[in-house]
């Protein structure tokens, strides 16, 4: 495949999805990392693409958060499976070491983390208004939000793809949630929480995974990160036959709740 066209299938794929990680492009492509990485140059230096870590998206203003994100909203998505999230959340809370600082994502699963924190005296950065709520009335909870428009079916604070409204803020642990888990990588079917999502992962050492097993099996959505990105996952006893011998292979730690 010459320049010319490998230009014009990465514009293609970020006109889909808006970001699209750099492991994705060189599978898709076909071509060695350093090929992209001139290509991937030549576009921005012709402000045609944005290099974010790790990948590339369309430039700020052509990614401008639309009026309401995709995907299930926060008041239906909380009753699904709660008995599992549930479990999940506890299970997610007994990795923190008390006084430490954490990152909690926005999600259904994530917020049932809170309760099980208290007296830990965590710093938590959140993006989540709901998780923010959660843990305001708990002593020696410190709470840090990024900047950024309010989305309200999800009430959570998002920055398009490029701007860079995130605190100075490093943890030892991302919690983070998904749409749908499959062989391709972790999803979500917002371009808009894909670009959040690994703004949050590159400020992480751990990045910790909470879904129940209904996620898993469908490989729709926009790629946030490859499995090999994770290092644990939390689910229920319901995961599909394979997945756990899958998800291991790429290095990551099961725990069942």
């Amino acid at each position: 495949m010459h320049a010319a066209e490998r230009e014009k299938a990465i514009i293609s794929l970020l006109e889909q999805k808006g970001f699209v990680a750099f492991r994705d492009l060189e599978r898709q492509l076909d071509a060695s990392p350093a090929t992209l990485r001139r290509d991937l140059e030549r576009l921005a230096g012709q402000g045609r693409v944005a290099r974010v870590h790790g990948g590339v998206s369309l430039p700020t203003g052509e990614s401008a958060p639309a009026a309401a994100l995709a995907g299930v909203p926060f008041h239906e998505n909380i009753h699904l499976n709660r008995a599992q999230k549930e479990a999940i959340g506890r299970a997610a809370a007994a990795l923190c070491v008390a006084g430490e600082a954490v990152m909690i994502d926005g999600g259904s699963t994530t917020l049932q983390m809170c309760p099980h924190i208290s007296g830990l005296e965590l710093q938590v950065l959140t993006n989540s208004l709901h998780i923010v709520s959660a843990l305001l009335g708990q002593p020696g909870t410190r709470l840090t939000v990024p900047g950024g428009s309010v989305f309200p079916e999800q009430n959570i604070i998002l920055a398009p793809a490029g701007d860079d409204l995130m605190p100075r803020f490093h943890a030892p642990k991302l919690f983070m949630g998904a749409a749908s888990v499959g062989p391709q990588g972790v999803m979500q079917a917002d371009v808009v929480l894909v670009a959040a999502e690994r703004r949050l992962i590159e400020r992480a050492e751990q990045v910790i995974l909470l879904v129940d097993s209904s996620k898993f099996g469908s490989s729709s959505g926009n790629v946030v990160c490859g499995l090999d990105e994770l290092d644990v996952l939390i689910t229920d006893d319901g995961l599909p036959d394979g997945t756990r011998a899958l998800l291991e292979a790429e290095g990551v730690r099961v725990i069942i709740a």
